[in-house]
């Protein structure tokens, strides 16, 4: 259970931490799941379905960028999910029904990790209430070298940021950032990060020489609705099951209206979105 200081701090600044959430057979475990999945992928042949590659390495290249819906595919990272220690503390922000919405582990490879710019999870998903998060496990040290998450504590509670530019969503945030009160939140393996949906955040490139992999489950209350934004809408709610409680016969609203992401073409991940943004905008300032 999350201690009263702890559900404090994520109700004031948007986040909280508990390190040592995952002792340390658990998270080799999981370590061990992930070698097994990435085993024989390279650039040019892997399964798209299942992972995504670092872009920035040869064809050979074995960097895995990203690892999509582990606790879909396996059994070890599912009952993460699911387990009574974790669904308590979530239980605890968002109330006592509850659905998981999605899972994925960011994998951040050493001297390559791609960088993750400042951004809401929510405007990539939005519903119809703001009662959602994600939970961030390290299962690797993680610190400002190897790229650890920066969380700009207490903007949560404010207006959605600009993550468009004319007209088309672009997966990060489009207006000034004021990032000067930002957070580095370091911590061992082990460590998980209770983090609003509204909470903006980012993390640098690896730069280090260690790898900083990152198992990140995201839950929303029963009464939160996905509203339609398409194809993708179908796609995502298809991993969505109740975990705890009751499904709601009805949707909570607590927001007046919110921004519907409209996309130039197709996308396979926030990495993907967030590159093909910063091209577009490269191009148009040369032509400029």
């Amino acid at each position: 259970m999350l201690s009263p200081e702890q559900v404090r701090q994520y109700r004031t600044d948007g986040f909280t931490v508990c390190r040592g959430f995952l002792p340390e057979g658990e998270v080799d475990r999981f370590r061990e799941e992930i070698d097994g999945i990435c085993a024989g992928n390279t650039l040019a042949n892997h399964d798209s379905a299942l992972m995504e590659m670092e872009p920035a390495q040869p064809p050979e290249g074995t960097r895995v960028r990203r690892i999509y819906q582990p606790c879909h595919h396996v059994p070890e990272f599912g009952r993460l999910s699911d387990s009574d220690r974790l669904l308590d503390c979530v239980a605890q922000l968002l109330g006592p029904d509850l659905l998981i919405q999605y899972s994925k582990i960011n994998m951040k490879p050493a001297d390559v990790g791609s960088v993750v710019e400042w951004h809401q999870d929510l405007s990539y998903y939005p519903l119809t209430n703001r009662d959602s998060l994600a939970v961030l496990f390290y299962l690797d040290d993680a610190g400002l070298g190897n790229g650890c998450l920066k969380i700009i504590p207490g903007r949560h509670n404010g207006p959605l940021l600009s993550h468009t530019r004319d007209g088309l969503f672009q997966g990060r945030v489009t207006e000034p950032v004021d990032d000067s009160g930002a957070v580095p939140v370091e911590g061992p393996a082990g460590t998980a990060i209770f983090m609003h949906c509204m909470a903006p955040h980012a993390s640098a490139p690896n730069t280090s020489s260690h790898q900083r992999r990152t198992l990140i489950l995201s839950y929303r209350a029963a009464d939160a609705f996905r509203i339609y934004d398409g194809q993708n809408t179908a796609t995502s709610e298809g991993y969505v099951r109740l975990v705890r409680g009751q499904h709601s016969r009805v949707a909570r609203f607590t927001m007046n209206e919110f921004p519907i992401p409209t996309y130039a073409g197709k996308f396979v991940s926030l990495y993907d979105l967030q590159d093909k943004s910063r091209q577009s905008e490269v191009e148009q300032e040369s032509v400029g």
